[in-house]
């Protein structure tokens, strides 16, 4: 955020907007998710790795090989404790329609409505739905999702973010070297993060942005 000269009224708006969200009290009937991606790229050891053993940490050769790169999708519903994640080739509109589908009928399958927190980026939109599923079919999808946006040039509003760095340090930040690898790991880090409840507590408010930016603010 401190990248950016000037707060508009618009910015202001969504930020003040997301901070009221947050604020809510849990209703398990309406969660509040936030959702976002993140490529990764995969990494083959060229030399076998040397395992952990008792005293010993596992060494991995400096040599890789390249092979490719693919995307994780990550939902995570910050005041329920719970992620769901998924990895995938790419991150089209198909693949974002599938995976907000997926949470629909699965993990959420008995919501009244999904508050979905979202970046700006070209797939995150209700034509996307309406492209991938045909306009009846992504209406019967889409009157159970409400969207909200994070600023432009501001996913930090988005928490998403906090647990694709939880993510990272805990997972998927370290050699993988295939798709079916990834998409492994990736599962049991979510099912012992689910297993143990883990939350995310949001304490930015709108008066903290306030007083934190407003010198910032224009009209």
């Amino acid at each position: 955020m401190w990248c950016i000269g000037k707060i508009t009224a618009e910015y202001r708006e969504r930020m003040y907007a997301l901070c009221d969200l947050y604020a809510r009290p849990y209703d398990p009937q309406e969660p509040v998710v936030c959702l976002d991606e993140k490529s990764k790229q995969l990494l083959e050891s060229s030399r076998p790795d040397i395992p952990a053993r008792p005293g010993k940490k596992a060494k991995q050769d400096y040599e890789y090989r390249r092979r490719g790169t693919c995307n994780i999708f990550l939902a995570v519903e910050p005041k329920g404790g719970r992620r769901e994640a998924s990895v995938t080739a790419r991150r089209t509109k198909v693949d974002f329609v599938q995976f907000v589908g997926g949470l629909l009928t699965t993990a959420y399958a008995g919501v009244r409505k999904l508050h979905l927190v979202l970046d700006n980026l070209n797939t995150h939109f209700r034509s996307s739905f309406e492209e991938a599923l045909g306009t009846a079919a992504a209406a019967t999808l889409l009157e159970r999702i409400e969207f909200h946006y994070t600023p432009k040039h501001a996913s930090w509003l988005n928490m998403s973010e906090l647990e694709i760095g939880i993510m990272d340090k805990q997972c998927t930040g370290r050699r993988l070297g295939n798709q079916s690898q990834l998409a492994d790991e990736v599962a049991a880090w979510q099912n012992s993060r689910n297993a143990q409840k883990r939350k995310i507590n949001w304490a930015f408010t709108k008066e903290d942005a306030d007083r934190k930016l407003s010198r910032h603010y224009v009209t």
